[in-house]
Parts: C-alpha cells; structure tokens; sequence
C-alpha cells in the first residue's frame, strides 16, 4: 500500500514537472518568435523574381522569416497602405501604378527605384518570313506590317479586333484602356487573362504567322526569346521609361531597421532581373527561390552592398 502511494506521488511530481516545462516552452517560443517579413507580390515575371530575390536575401543574409503574398496589382498596394504587408518590390512608377500610387501615397513609404528602364506599351512580332535579308541584301519586311497604334484599325480583321491582356486590374490594363479611347478602338476587345495566357496566344500566333498584338512591357523574357517591336504611341498615353519602386508600410524603419536598410539599398539592373526570369522560364526543374540564391551566390559582391551596415 505504502508503494502503491509512493508511486503515485512519483507520478504526480513529475506531471507537474512535465506540466512547467511545457508551459516554459510555450512561453519562451512565443516571446521568441519573430513575426515574418510579409512581401507583396503579383505574378508576373518580374514581380516573382523580385520578389524571390528579396526574400532570399531576408532569409539567407538576414536570418529572419520572410512571407511571401501573392495578390493582384491593386492588392498589392492595398495589403502595404493598410500593413497587411510589410512591403512590395514591384511598383512601376511613374506611369503604370499612377492611380495606385494617387490612392496611397500618403499611407505608405517610397523607398525610389530598385529598377531603371521599364517600358509599356502594345507589342507585335516583328518576325521575317523566310530568310533575314533579301537577295539584295535588304532586310525583309516583317510578317506584321505595322509600326503604330493607329495602325491596328487598319489591320482590325486581321486582329480579329482583339488585343490580348493579362489581369483586368494590372496597370498596364488600365493604360490600354485608355489607349482605345484615345485611339477611337471601340470595334477592339481588350481579351483579360493572365501573364501565362498572354504569352501563350503570342507563342501560338508566332508559331503560325499570325496577327496579334499583346500588352507588353520590359522588362520580359519574350524580348530575348523573339523579335518583337513596341507600337509608336503618338499620344503617349503609356508614357515614357520608368522605374520599379520599392515600397513599405509606414512604421518600418521603426519596427524592422534591418529589414528597411536593405530595400532601401536594394537596386539591380533590366539584365540583371531578365537573366533571373529568364532561368525560371527554362529551368522548369527548380522553383523561383531556387533561382533567386542562384543569381546572389553569382553575384556576391552586390549581395554585400545591399547588406552592408
């Protein structure tokens, strides 16, 4: 009987250790858990190895857990006005995300470009039939003869009166919409979709010779994988070059100094970003975070000024 009990004092001793430690536990990885870096992100080509770069850099050289969030282009800029996230590395200014940009400037934090030399626009093949150059040796003319956005009216059956889109609320959409009114397109569909189904209608018109005109912008694999062409745009309703910004929540720089230095820092190159979008276009076999420490254990100079405190 005395063993009978000593056993069960034992047992309850030890549940009541078993008990404390728990709650230790509990204790100590809530006080010690970091919140992760939230980063806002559309997926296009651009925005994903954006996106994957930083988040590589944040997780790799910075030691701290980084979220990434994909949503659309409006989203985006939504989740970082209002702190569902923490930042965004893919804000084409000063035209693409003007409206964007009129609707939050004032509840978020522009950090300045970490990217020069965008364009938008419409885009066309500017493939040859047959060989590059004639018998003279002057370049043949282009399956697509057509240089301008006035043009395509005159081109509308060809078309089949249609210009091919990505998602209704990129900028890009916004700007070709504006584009058909100016240009008086009223007979033409803006077709929504998506990055994917865009590229996969120009494939398909290329591998036939067929008419398409497409919303486009640099930078873009498609430009190092075929001959295409930016329509003249005589109004300028797209703009001129820009940039792709960098920015955060407000609060930040209080809350994650770390975190805000480096996207402040943070600046690479059109070849820089087309080389690493072009890898996730061949390479099916590896995931985009793969690529992204890819390109930073090549370019481990640049890692270093973007980190260095």
């Amino acid at each position: 009987m005395k063993h009978s009990r000593y056993r069960i004092e034992s047992i309850c001793r030890w549940s009541v250790v078993i008990l404390m430690l728990a709650v230790f536990a509990i204790g100590s990885s809530t006080a010690f858990a970091a919140e992760p870096v939230r980063l806002a992100y559309v997926e296009w080509s651009s925005s994903v190895a954006g996106a994957n770069l930083v988040k590589a850099l944040i997780q790799e050289k910075l030691g701290l857990d980084c979220r990434l969030i994909s949503m659309s282009a409006d989203g985006m800029w939504e989740a970082v006005a209002t702190g569902k996230a923490d930042a965004m590395v893919s804000a084409w200014l000063p035209d693409t995300h003007a409206h964007y940009y009129e609707k939050y400037k004032d509840d978020v934090v522009d950090l300045g470009p970490n990217l020069k030399g965008t364009r938008i626009g419409l885009v066309v093949p500017e493939i040859t039939t047959g060989r590059l150059t004639a018998g003279t040796g002057i370049r043949n003319r282009p399956y697509m003869d057509v240089d301008s956005i006035p043009e395509l009216k005159e081109h509308a059956d060809k078309l089949k009166s249609r210009i091919i889109g990505i998602d209704p609320e990129a900028g890009i959409m916004y700007k070709t919409r504006e584009a058909m009114e100016t240009y008086d397109m009223e007979s033409f569909r803006l077709i929504e979709g998506s990055e994917v189904s865009m590229v996969a209608e120009l494939t398909h018109a290329i591998q036939r010779q067929g008419w398409i005109v497409v919303t486009g912008w640099l930078p873009h694999w498609i430009f190092a994988r075929w001959e295409l062409k930016f329509l003249e745009d005589p109004e300028n309703v797209y703009g001129s070059w820009g940039s792709i910004h960098t920015i955060v929540r407000k609060g930040l720089q209080e809350e994650m100094p770390e975190v805000c230095r480096m996207l402040d820092r943070f600046y690479w190159s059109p070849e820089d970003m087309g080389q690493v979008m072009l890898w996730n276009q061949q390479d099916k076999g590896l995931y985009p975070y793969e690529k992204a420490l890819r390109w930073i254990n090549t370019h481990p100079k640049r890692a270093e000024i973007w980190l260095d405190n």
